[in-house]
């Protein structure tokens, strides 16, 4: 994967986020009831290609998982459905960062990949954390 697909693909997963947020934004104000979580990116995922390579594959499976673990129901709390919906979401990046230590050549991109893996995990704490301590899960 070259620096502009890991770019892309780190984006792709940026914008699913934001739009996590909108449909938590508009789950609150429109309704106090929990609402499934709508999946307009689901229609993106390929299957996964048996002749990919073994990088590509690893990062097909690692953007199924992320999606999979961020389908969760809305409650209408913002602060606890930007929590739930955050954590498989870096999680994601650090499946992802993984891989492209795993595959990856360019000293630069191994770098951030590094730095995202330690913020992202110093990140998922600190919202488990918050969890714990507001009765979440």
């Amino acid at each position: 994967m070259n620096q502009a697909q890991f770019i892309r693909t780190v984006c792709a997963c940026s914008g699913i986020a934001l739009s996590a947020l909108s449909f938590s934004a508009n789950a609150q104000t429109a309704s106090p009831t929990p609402m499934p979580m709508p999946m307009p990116h689901s229609g993106m995922q390929q299957a996964p290609d048996a002749t990919a390579s073994a990088a590509t594959q690893a990062f097909q499976q690692g953007s199924e998982k992320m999606m999979k673990n961020m389908d969760q129901p809305y409650t209408g709390n913002a602060d606890k459905d930007f929590v739930a919906h955050m954590i498989p979401h870096h999680a994601g990046a650090v499946e992802m960062a993984q891989v492209e230590l795993k595959y990856g050549k360019d000293p630069e991109m191994r770098k951030l990949a590094r730095d995202i893996i330690k913020a992202q995990k110093t990140e998922i704490a600190f919202m488990k954390k918050w969890q714990a301590k507001h009765g979440v899960k």
